[in-house]
């Protein structure tokens, strides 16, 4: 019998919790053909609110297109263009002749073709049979566009991981181009995208301090599930199997995780696992022991890699300390200088430990790490 706890793949339907509003205003920005952005920490739930919203618009009778791409491995603006392109087309045909001919159409006086050898070897629907140039890039980001068009059809382009695009070197170029599309879209054409990713500071980085695509784009929150939401989850989802949990129990499991669904649908798939009737604290204090020994080597590894100074800012944080320039808070924590903490706060921020919220207090990204370096490394009672 499958889980009712899944955690290894975006959800929708029965199994998707909470985030209403938030699946709102999704579904009326991508109505409206307004691109997007959305950003949160690894397996935040970005991409069960995106296949909640379309789920959502396919049940309520709209038609629509959508391409995927994911650039979790993306380092190189032509790799990008090349993956694009054929995550659009792959989305509206299906063989060989199609994409040849919708290649040609669409992208004509580019240096982009179809080849039917590197289609046959690798699964390019897309080659460059050149360097790149402006042209190209203006021409594969007006795609979905002119699919959009063509198909008198709404299309929504999904990229996640997007702030990889950052490492590629022309970067900017790109960045500038994609502003350019977007602004040039006629009005009457559905076609937008919706861009996310998981390195918070990078995202924020991105859209909201260097202000690429200033009023171009609409940022989607990821609001906290409710407690009751996810209580009544947790409670159905073991009732399923004929088990029993006090709701208090799972209570504490939404503090000690922050609502964060990825982790209490794990948390608790370990829990089901391990019990056979009645869920007790005795069988929860297991399963967190199982999820921090999966878990510990990446910790470890991230601890490793921080300097003395990052680490007592790291502790500072979970002592509860929302400023760090005040002259005792640098003297306690050896941070030497105002200056120096302005440093060590951006190496965290690159290294994605720490994220600062609206008022500039500290947020230790990942809640599973905040308790294990409360508990082990640390050693705070």
């Amino acid at each position: 019998m499958a889980s009712a706890f899944i955690y290894d793949k975006y959800v929708t339907g029965k199994n998707f919790v909470g985030r209403k509003m938030d699946c709102t205003i999704l579904s009326n920005l991508l109505d409206a053909g307004e691109n997007s952005y959305i950003y949160g920490p690894p397996e935040s739930g970005k991409m069960s609110l995106v296949q909640q919203t379309l789920f959502n618009l396919r049940l309520s009778g709209r038609l629509f297109l959508v391409g995927q791409l994911d650039l979790f491995n993306v380092r190189r603006v032509d790799d990008f263009l090349l993956r694009f392109g054929s995550a659009v087309l792959r989305s509206c045909a299906s063989v060989p002749e199609e994409y040849s001919d919708m290649v040609s159409r669409y992208l004509p006086g580019t240096h982009f073709v179809f080849d039917p050898k590197r289609f046959s070897d690798f699964g390019e629907i897309v080659s460059l049979n050149w360097e790149l140039d402006r042209n190209d890039m203006t021409a594969m980001l007006s795609l979905p566009m002119k699919v959009a068009q063509d198909r008198s059809m709404p299309y929504y382009m999904v990229v996640s991981e997007f702030q990889n695009l950052m490492m590629a070197d022309d970067f900017e170029t790109l960045f500038k181009v994609m502003e350019e599309v977007m602004t040039s879209k006629p009005r009457d054409v559905r076609a937008c995208f919706v861009l996310m990713g998981s390195q918070v500071n990078a995202m924020k980085l991105i859209f909201e301090e260097k202000k690429w695509f200033w009023r171009l784009v609409n940022h989607v929150g990821l609001q906290n599930v409710e407690d009751r939401e996810i209580i009544e989850h947790v409670v159905k989802g073991f009732a399923s199997g004929g088990k029993v949990i006090e709701r208090e129990l799972i209570l504490g499991a939404c503090k000690l995780f922050r609502s964060d669904m990825w982790r209490i649908n794990h948390f608790f798939s370990i829990c089901d696992s391990m019990s056979k009737g009645y869920i007790n604290e005795a069988i929860l204090v297991e399963a967190l022991k199982a999820m921090i020994a999966l878990h510990e080597p990446h910790f470890r590894w991230v601890i490793n890699d921080l300097t003395d100074h990052q680490l007592s800012l790291v502790r500072a944080t979970l002592d509860g300390v929302k400023r760090f320039s005040a002259s005792d808070v640098i003297e306690k924590y050896s941070l030497n200088s105002s200056a120096n903490v302005r440093r060590v706060k951006d190496a965290l921020k690159k290294k994605e430990v720490l994220t600062f919220d609206e008022n500039d207090e500290p947020v230790i990204l990942d809640p599973l790490m905040e308790y294990w370096l409360n508990k082990y490394y640390f050693e705070i009672q």
